[in-house]
Protein backbone atom coordinates (compact mmCIF):
# COMPACT_ATOMS: atom_id res chain seq x y z
CA UNK A 1 0.00 0.00 0.00
CA UNK A 2 2.74 2.31 0.53
CA UNK A 3 4.66 2.09 -2.17
CA UNK A 4 1.23 2.18 -4.52
CA UNK A 5 0.65 5.30 -2.87
CA UNK A 6 4.04 6.97 -3.15
CA UNK A 7 4.14 9.93 -5.61
CA UNK A 8 5.72 13.24 -6.03
CA UNK A 9 3.80 15.15 -3.60
CA UNK A 10 2.74 12.29 -1.74
CA UNK A 11 5.88 10.47 -0.06
CA UNK A 12 5.58 7.73 2.15
CA UNK A 13 8.67 8.25 4.40
CA UNK A 14 8.61 8.68 8.15
CA UNK A 15 11.34 10.07 9.99
CA UNK A 16 12.71 11.36 13.31
CA UNK A 17 14.18 14.23 14.65
CA UNK A 18 16.63 13.48 17.30
CA UNK A 19 18.74 16.35 19.62
CA UNK A 20 21.68 15.57 21.91
CA UNK A 21 23.95 17.58 24.31
CA UNK A 22 27.25 16.66 23.55
CA UNK A 23 29.57 15.79 26.82
CA UNK A 24 32.26 18.69 27.71
CA UNK A 25 34.85 15.99 26.45
CA UNK A 26 34.12 16.09 22.76
CA UNK A 27 35.88 17.94 20.52
CA UNK A 28 34.54 20.97 18.13
CA UNK A 29 34.87 18.46 14.80
CA UNK A 30 33.51 15.16 16.42
CA UNK A 31 30.92 14.69 14.27
CA UNK A 32 33.32 15.01 11.26
CA UNK A 33 35.45 12.25 13.47
CA UNK A 34 31.85 10.10 13.21
CA UNK A 35 31.85 9.94 9.58
CA UNK A 36 35.56 9.34 8.64
CA UNK A 37 34.59 6.71 11.90
CA UNK A 38 31.97 4.70 9.38
CA UNK A 39 33.69 5.31 6.22
CA UNK A 40 36.60 3.78 7.21
CA UNK A 41 34.58 0.29 7.95
CA UNK A 42 31.48 0.24 6.93
CA UNK A 43 29.22 -1.90 8.49
CA UNK A 44 25.64 -2.16 7.23
CA UNK A 45 23.13 -4.90 8.62
CA UNK A 46 19.21 -6.22 7.00
CA UNK A 47 17.06 -4.35 6.50
CA UNK A 48 18.90 -1.50 5.99
CA UNK A 49 20.99 -2.65 2.87
CA UNK A 50 18.01 -3.91 1.39
CA UNK A 51 16.34 -2.03 -1.97
CA UNK A 52 13.71 -2.65 -4.01
CA UNK A 53 13.63 -5.24 -6.89
CA UNK A 54 11.79 -3.15 -9.39
CA UNK A 55 12.51 0.14 -8.24
CA UNK A 56 10.61 1.79 -11.59
CA UNK A 57 8.02 -0.10 -11.28
CA UNK A 58 6.58 0.35 -7.19
CA UNK A 59 2.99 -1.00 -8.55
CA UNK A 60 4.36 -4.44 -9.26
CA UNK A 61 2.82 -6.83 -7.07
CA UNK A 62 5.47 -9.37 -7.14
CA UNK A 63 8.24 -6.61 -6.12
CA UNK A 64 10.36 -7.74 -2.99
CA UNK A 65 13.34 -6.62 -1.33
CA UNK A 66 16.57 -7.57 -2.55
CA UNK A 67 20.29 -7.30 -1.13
CA UNK A 68 22.44 -3.84 -2.49
CA UNK A 69 25.67 -5.41 -3.44
CA UNK A 70 26.65 -1.93 -4.55
CA UNK A 71 26.05 -0.34 -0.87
CA UNK A 72 27.24 3.72 -0.93
CA UNK A 73 27.41 4.95 2.28
CA UNK A 74 28.54 8.10 1.58
CA UNK A 75 25.26 8.79 0.29
CA UNK A 76 22.70 7.30 2.84
CA UNK A 77 24.81 8.97 5.87
CA UNK A 78 25.32 12.82 5.10
CA UNK A 79 26.40 15.52 7.40
CA UNK A 80 24.98 19.12 7.31
CA UNK A 81 25.04 22.59 9.21
CA UNK A 82 23.36 25.31 10.36
CA UNK A 83 24.81 29.04 10.62
CA UNK A 84 25.85 28.87 14.04
CA UNK A 85 24.29 29.21 16.95
CA UNK A 86 21.38 27.65 15.11
CA UNK A 87 17.65 27.71 17.11
CA UNK A 88 14.74 25.61 16.57
CA UNK A 89 13.23 27.70 13.48
CA UNK A 90 16.29 27.57 11.60
CA UNK A 91 16.59 23.40 12.09
CA UNK A 92 12.74 23.11 11.61
CA UNK A 93 13.33 24.72 8.01
CA UNK A 94 16.45 22.51 7.30
CA UNK A 95 14.43 19.40 8.10
CA UNK A 96 11.37 20.70 6.71
CA UNK A 97 13.56 21.08 3.40
CA UNK A 98 14.65 17.39 3.86
CA UNK A 99 11.59 15.98 4.45
CA UNK A 100 10.27 17.24 1.05
CA UNK A 101 12.46 15.12 -0.98
CA UNK A 102 11.95 11.76 -2.03
CA UNK A 103 13.77 8.66 -1.21
CA UNK A 104 15.76 7.04 -3.96
CA UNK A 105 14.28 3.92 -4.76
CA UNK A 106 17.17 2.75 -6.56
CA UNK A 107 18.52 2.58 -3.24
CA UNK A 108 17.82 1.11 0.25
CA UNK A 109 14.97 3.83 0.65
CA UNK A 110 16.46 5.69 3.92
CA UNK A 111 18.74 8.35 4.66
CA UNK A 112 20.51 9.98 8.05
CA UNK A 113 21.34 13.26 8.40
CA UNK A 114 23.98 14.33 11.11
CA UNK A 115 23.17 18.60 11.83
CA UNK A 116 25.66 20.54 13.86
CA UNK A 117 25.81 23.81 14.81
CA UNK A 118 22.51 23.97 17.14
CA UNK A 119 23.30 26.52 20.08
CA UNK A 120 24.93 25.77 23.33
CA UNK A 121 26.99 23.50 21.31
CA UNK A 122 24.17 20.39 20.44
CA UNK A 123 23.69 18.24 17.07
CA UNK A 124 21.05 16.60 15.72
CA UNK A 125 20.53 13.52 13.93
CA UNK A 126 17.71 13.42 11.26
CA UNK A 127 16.89 9.76 10.31
CA UNK A 128 14.15 9.34 7.09
CA UNK A 129 12.94 6.02 5.95
CA UNK A 130 10.23 4.33 3.90
CA UNK A 131 7.18 3.48 5.65
CA UNK A 132 7.12 0.23 3.29
CA UNK A 133 10.29 -0.80 5.67
CA UNK A 134 9.32 -0.10 8.78
CA UNK A 135 6.61 1.49 11.00
CA UNK A 136 6.79 4.04 13.92
CA UNK A 137 6.68 1.28 16.62
CA UNK A 138 9.71 -1.14 15.00
CA UNK A 139 11.31 2.17 14.33
CA UNK A 140 11.65 3.57 17.86
CA UNK A 141 12.59 -0.52 18.98
CA UNK A 142 15.55 0.49 16.56
CA UNK A 143 16.25 3.78 18.13
CA UNK A 144 16.11 2.14 21.04
CA UNK A 145 18.84 -0.35 20.49
CA UNK A 146 20.91 2.25 18.89
CA UNK A 147 21.13 4.04 22.25
CA UNK A 148 22.67 3.84 25.35
CA UNK A 149 21.13 3.93 29.42
CA UNK A 150 25.26 4.61 30.44
CA UNK A 151 26.22 7.86 29.98
CA UNK A 152 29.65 7.09 30.31
CA UNK A 153 29.27 4.02 26.90
CA UNK A 154 31.25 5.09 24.45
CA UNK A 155 30.91 2.13 22.40
CA UNK A 156 27.23 1.98 20.24
CA UNK A 157 27.29 1.58 16.75
CA UNK A 158 24.78 3.20 14.58
CA UNK A 159 21.39 2.00 14.40
CA UNK A 160 22.14 0.55 10.66
CA UNK A 161 25.13 -1.01 11.93
CA UNK A 162 23.40 -3.63 14.33
CA UNK A 163 22.22 -7.03 13.36
CA UNK A 164 18.75 -7.75 13.22
CA UNK A 165 17.67 -10.20 15.99
CA UNK A 166 17.82 -13.81 15.26
CA UNK A 167 14.60 -15.75 14.90
CA UNK A 168 13.24 -18.56 15.16
CA UNK A 169 14.67 -21.73 12.53
CA UNK A 170 12.16 -22.57 9.73
CA UNK A 171 10.94 -26.36 9.15
CA UNK A 172 13.69 -26.56 6.07
CA UNK A 173 11.42 -29.91 4.09
CA UNK A 174 8.26 -27.66 4.35
CA UNK A 175 6.56 -30.18 6.11
CA UNK A 176 4.88 -27.11 8.38
CA UNK A 177 3.95 -25.27 5.56
CA UNK A 178 0.68 -26.93 4.91
CA UNK A 179 -0.58 -26.78 8.47
CA UNK A 180 0.72 -23.08 8.98
CA UNK A 181 -1.25 -22.53 5.69
CA UNK A 182 -4.43 -23.82 6.70
CA UNK A 183 -4.15 -22.12 10.35
CA UNK A 184 -4.00 -18.69 8.54
CA UNK A 185 -7.11 -19.26 6.46
CA UNK A 186 -8.81 -20.41 9.97
CA UNK A 187 -7.91 -17.35 11.24
CA UNK A 188 -9.10 -14.68 8.93
CA UNK A 189 -12.21 -16.96 8.28
CA UNK A 190 -12.98 -16.08 12.18
CA UNK A 191 -11.97 -12.65 11.78
CA UNK A 192 -14.39 -12.29 9.48
CA UNK A 193 -17.33 -13.48 11.41
CA UNK A 194 -15.48 -11.15 14.32
CA UNK A 195 -15.76 -8.00 11.75
CA UNK A 196 -19.40 -9.14 11.00
CA UNK A 197 -20.66 -9.22 14.25
CA UNK A 198 -18.55 -5.77 15.33
CA UNK A 199 -20.28 -4.03 11.60
CA UNK A 200 -23.74 -5.42 13.04
CA UNK A 201 -23.25 -3.90 16.18
CA UNK A 202 -21.50 -0.72 14.46
CA UNK A 203 -25.24 -0.21 12.64
CA UNK A 204 -27.30 -0.72 15.25
CA UNK A 205 -24.94 1.74 17.50
CA UNK A 206 -25.32 4.73 15.23
CA UNK A 207 -29.18 3.91 14.73
CA UNK A 208 -29.40 4.93 18.13
CA UNK A 209 -26.93 8.36 17.67
CA UNK A 210 -24.41 7.41 20.39
CA UNK A 211 -20.97 8.75 20.37
CA UNK A 212 -19.26 6.38 17.42
CA UNK A 213 -17.68 7.78 14.97
CA UNK A 214 -18.71 6.66 11.81
CA UNK A 215 -16.68 6.83 8.44
CA UNK A 216 -17.77 9.94 6.11
CA UNK A 217 -18.85 11.39 9.53
CA UNK A 218 -16.57 14.08 9.27
CA UNK A 219 -17.39 17.35 7.76
CA UNK A 220 -15.14 19.14 4.87
CA UNK A 221 -12.27 21.12 6.12
CA UNK A 222 -9.08 23.19 4.63
CA UNK A 223 -7.01 20.09 6.03
CA UNK A 224 -8.20 17.84 3.23
CA UNK A 225 -7.42 19.28 -0.21
CA UNK A 226 -4.54 18.14 -2.62
CA UNK A 227 -1.08 18.81 -1.12
CA UNK A 228 2.12 19.88 -2.97
CA UNK A 229 5.49 18.63 -2.11
CA UNK A 230 6.08 21.01 0.09
CA UNK A 231 6.62 20.41 3.52
CA UNK A 232 6.79 22.15 7.07
CA UNK A 233 7.28 20.91 10.36
CA UNK A 234 6.99 21.99 13.86
CA UNK A 235 7.78 20.50 17.35
CA UNK A 236 6.08 20.53 20.77
CA UNK A 237 7.84 19.27 23.87
CA UNK A 238 5.92 18.72 27.21
CA UNK A 239 6.14 16.91 30.50
CA UNK A 240 4.25 13.79 30.51
CA UNK A 241 3.09 14.03 34.35
CA UNK A 242 1.58 16.89 33.38
CA UNK A 243 -0.76 14.96 31.11
CA UNK A 244 -1.10 12.29 32.64
CA UNK A 245 -2.95 14.15 35.76
CA UNK A 246 -5.24 15.86 33.49
CA UNK A 247 -5.96 12.81 32.46
CA UNK A 248 -6.58 11.05 35.43
CA UNK A 249 -8.79 14.22 36.68
CA UNK A 250 -10.70 13.30 33.89
CA UNK A 251 -11.39 9.68 34.08
CA UNK A 252 -9.54 9.37 30.70
CA UNK A 253 -6.49 8.19 29.00
CA UNK A 254 -2.78 9.87 28.32
CA UNK A 255 -4.22 9.19 24.67
CA UNK A 256 -7.64 11.02 25.30
CA UNK A 257 -5.73 14.40 26.66
CA UNK A 258 -3.28 14.35 23.49
CA UNK A 259 -6.19 13.96 20.96
CA UNK A 260 -7.96 16.79 23.56
CA UNK A 261 -4.90 19.04 22.77
CA UNK A 262 -4.76 18.45 19.08
CA UNK A 263 -8.26 19.27 18.90
CA UNK A 264 -8.03 22.54 20.64
CA UNK A 265 -5.20 24.09 18.48
CA UNK A 266 -6.92 22.85 15.85
CA UNK A 267 -10.26 24.66 16.70
CA UNK A 268 -8.02 27.80 17.75
CA UNK A 269 -5.85 27.32 14.33
CA UNK A 270 -9.02 27.18 11.41
CA UNK A 271 -11.10 29.87 13.68
CA UNK A 272 -8.12 32.60 13.26
CA UNK A 273 -8.45 31.36 9.42
CA UNK A 274 -12.28 31.83 9.49
CA UNK A 275 -12.03 28.02 8.78
CA UNK A 276 -13.43 26.04 11.12
CA UNK A 277 -16.44 23.41 10.20
CA UNK A 278 -19.78 23.62 12.31
CA UNK A 279 -19.12 19.64 13.30
CA UNK A 280 -16.38 18.52 15.44
CA UNK A 281 -13.42 17.39 13.38
CA UNK A 282 -12.40 13.36 13.46
CA UNK A 283 -8.90 11.99 14.01
CA UNK A 284 -7.68 8.51 12.68
CA UNK A 285 -6.34 6.93 15.53
CA UNK A 286 -3.81 4.10 14.81
CA UNK A 287 -3.62 1.30 16.85
CA UNK A 288 -0.89 -1.70 17.57
CA UNK A 289 -2.22 -4.73 17.57
CA UNK A 290 1.07 -6.91 18.52
CA UNK A 291 1.44 -8.96 21.10
CA UNK A 292 3.70 -7.83 24.09
CA UNK A 293 6.16 -10.06 23.35
CA UNK A 294 6.51 -9.01 19.82
CA UNK A 295 9.79 -7.49 19.32
CA UNK A 296 8.42 -5.47 16.07
CA UNK A 297 9.05 -5.25 12.21
CA UNK A 298 7.37 -4.56 9.64
CA UNK A 299 3.92 -2.81 9.92
CA UNK A 300 0.71 -4.62 12.40
CA UNK A 301 -1.28 -1.48 13.24
CA UNK A 302 -5.22 -1.08 13.37
CA UNK A 303 -7.13 2.11 13.45
CA UNK A 304 -10.18 3.65 15.56
CA UNK A 305 -12.17 7.06 14.19
CA UNK A 306 -12.17 9.39 17.52
CA UNK A 307 -14.36 13.24 17.51
CA UNK A 308 -12.17 15.90 18.56
CA UNK A 309 -14.72 18.14 19.70
CA UNK A 310 -14.19 20.98 17.95
CA UNK A 311 -17.49 22.09 17.86
CA UNK A 312 -17.07 22.61 21.67
CA UNK A 313 -15.96 25.80 23.32
CA UNK A 314 -15.89 24.91 27.18
CA UNK A 315 -11.83 22.82 27.06
CA UNK A 316 -13.26 20.34 29.89
CA UNK A 317 -16.33 19.79 28.11
CA UNK A 318 -14.33 18.76 25.12
CA UNK A 319 -11.92 16.55 26.90
CA UNK A 320 -15.14 14.85 28.42
CA UNK A 321 -16.36 14.75 24.68
CA UNK A 322 -13.42 12.71 23.22
CA UNK A 323 -13.58 10.41 25.96
CA UNK A 324 -16.51 9.47 25.51
CA UNK A 325 -15.87 8.75 21.90
CA UNK A 326 -12.58 7.06 22.12
CA UNK A 327 -13.89 4.98 25.02
CA UNK A 328 -17.01 3.43 22.19
CA UNK A 329 -14.28 2.98 19.13
CA UNK A 330 -12.13 0.85 21.45
CA UNK A 331 -15.24 -1.18 23.02
CA UNK A 332 -15.84 -2.09 19.25
CA UNK A 333 -12.68 -3.79 19.40
CA UNK A 334 -12.84 -5.23 22.40
CA UNK A 335 -12.53 -9.06 22.18
CA UNK A 336 -11.49 -9.27 18.73
CA UNK A 337 -8.32 -11.00 17.52
CA UNK A 338 -5.25 -9.00 16.00
CA UNK A 339 -6.74 -9.99 12.19
CA UNK A 340 -10.07 -8.78 13.03
CA UNK A 341 -8.75 -5.49 14.02
CA UNK A 342 -7.03 -5.26 11.01
CA UNK A 343 -9.79 -6.59 9.25
CA UNK A 344 -12.20 -4.14 10.60
CA UNK A 345 -9.49 -1.32 10.53
CA UNK A 346 -9.06 -1.98 6.67
CA UNK A 347 -13.04 -1.31 6.06
CA UNK A 348 -12.89 1.41 8.46
CA UNK A 349 -10.24 2.96 6.45
CA UNK A 350 -11.59 2.33 2.59
CA UNK A 351 -13.66 5.38 1.95
CA UNK A 352 -10.36 7.28 2.54
CA UNK A 353 -9.66 6.09 -0.64
CA UNK A 354 -12.22 8.44 -2.05
CA UNK A 355 -9.40 11.42 -1.48
CA UNK A 356 -7.07 9.78 -3.05
CA UNK A 357 -9.10 10.11 -6.54
CA UNK A 358 -7.94 12.90 -8.41
CA UNK A 359 -10.13 16.15 -7.88
CA UNK A 360 -11.39 14.65 -5.08
CA UNK A 361 -9.93 15.89 -2.21
CA UNK A 362 -11.70 19.05 -1.18
CA UNK A 363 -14.56 18.07 -2.86
CA UNK A 364 -16.24 14.92 -1.39
CA UNK A 365 -16.83 14.52 2.36
CA UNK A 366 -13.73 13.21 3.64
CA UNK A 367 -13.04 10.06 5.74
CA UNK A 368 -11.43 11.88 8.71
CA UNK A 369 -9.92 14.92 8.97
CA UNK A 370 -6.37 14.31 10.48
CA UNK A 371 -4.31 11.34 11.83
CA UNK A 372 -2.99 11.67 15.30
CA UNK A 373 -1.06 8.81 16.80
CA UNK A 374 0.75 8.33 19.85
CA UNK A 375 4.56 6.06 19.78
CA UNK A 376 5.56 5.04 23.18
CA UNK A 377 9.41 5.40 23.74
CA UNK A 378 11.46 4.42 26.79
CA UNK A 379 11.61 5.75 30.48
CA UNK A 380 14.73 6.45 30.73
CA UNK A 381 16.95 8.78 29.40
CA UNK A 382 19.49 7.46 25.89
CA UNK A 383 23.40 8.48 25.24
CA UNK A 384 24.65 8.08 22.26
CA UNK A 385 28.72 8.07 22.99
CA UNK A 386 27.83 9.87 26.19
CA UNK A 387 25.72 12.52 24.52
CA UNK A 388 22.16 12.78 26.08
CA UNK A 389 19.26 12.86 24.11
CA UNK A 390 17.17 15.39 24.96
CA UNK A 391 14.41 14.64 22.76
CA UNK A 392 12.73 12.66 19.63
CA UNK A 393 10.68 14.58 17.95
CA UNK A 394 8.42 12.36 15.02
CA UNK A 395 7.64 13.38 11.15
CA UNK A 396 4.99 11.12 9.76
CA UNK A 397 3.33 11.44 6.27
CA UNK A 398 1.02 14.07 4.71
CA UNK A 399 -0.73 12.76 1.63
CA UNK A 400 -3.87 14.08 -0.53
CA UNK A 401 -6.63 14.37 1.07
CA UNK A 402 -4.79 14.61 4.79
CA UNK A 403 -2.74 17.54 4.69
CA UNK A 404 -1.60 17.63 8.08
CA UNK A 405 -0.07 14.46 11.00
CA UNK A 406 0.14 14.38 13.98
CA UNK A 407 2.66 12.31 15.94
CA UNK A 408 3.83 11.96 20.02
CA UNK A 409 6.72 10.35 20.53
CA UNK A 410 7.28 9.40 24.87
CA UNK A 411 10.62 10.37 26.19
CA UNK A 412 12.35 9.99 29.32
CA UNK A 413 9.23 11.44 31.18
CA UNK A 414 8.30 13.84 28.47
CA UNK A 415 5.80 13.97 25.19
CA UNK A 416 7.34 14.88 21.89
CA UNK A 417 4.81 16.45 19.12
CA UNK A 418 5.72 16.43 15.70
CA UNK A 419 3.28 18.32 13.17
CA UNK A 420 4.09 17.88 9.70
CA UNK A 421 1.90 18.98 6.84
CA UNK A 422 1.92 20.31 3.85
CA UNK A 423 3.59 23.99 3.37
CA UNK A 424 0.97 25.60 0.83
CA UNK A 425 -2.25 23.64 2.09
CA UNK A 426 -1.53 23.84 5.89
CA UNK A 427 -0.08 27.68 6.42
CA UNK A 428 1.36 29.00 9.51
CA UNK A 429 1.23 25.41 10.71
CA UNK A 430 4.07 25.98 13.37
CA UNK A 431 0.67 28.37 15.35
CA UNK A 432 -0.57 24.78 16.51
CA UNK A 433 2.68 23.79 18.27
CA UNK A 434 2.27 27.14 20.02
CA UNK A 435 -1.43 26.72 20.61
CA UNK A 436 -0.96 23.13 22.10
CA UNK A 437 1.38 24.91 24.83
CA UNK A 438 -1.47 26.77 25.66
CA UNK A 439 -4.05 24.34 25.59
CA UNK A 440 -2.21 22.11 28.49
CA UNK A 441 -2.83 25.02 30.81
CA UNK A 442 -6.70 25.76 29.86
CA UNK A 443 -6.85 21.91 30.56
CA UNK A 444 -4.89 21.84 33.61
CA UNK A 445 -7.30 24.69 34.66
CA UNK A 446 -10.42 23.39 33.77
CA UNK A 447 -10.08 19.76 35.55
CA UNK A 448 -8.66 21.26 38.84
Amino acid sequence: MFLYLESRETMMHVAGLLQFTPPPEWPADHLRGLLDELRAAPSVQPPWNLKLSTPDLLVNPLISWVEDREFDLDYHVRRSALPSPGDERELGIVVSRLHGHQLDFHRPPWELHLIEGLEHGRFALYVKVHHALVDGYSAMRVLVSSLSRDPNDRAQSMFFSIPPRARAPRDEDGAALFPDLLGAVRAQLGASRSVAAALVKFVRDRTRKSELVSPLQAPKCMLNRRISRNRRFATYKVETARLKAIAKAANGTLNDVILALSGASLRRYLMELDALPDAPLVAMVPVNVRAKDDAGGGNAVGAILASLATDVADPGERLDAIIASTRRAKEQLAGMSQAAIIQYSALLMSPFMLQLIPGAPGRVRPAFNVVISNVPGPDEPLYFRGARMEAAYPMSIPVHGLALNITCNSYAGSLNFGFIGCRDTVPHLQRLAVYCNEAVTELERSVS
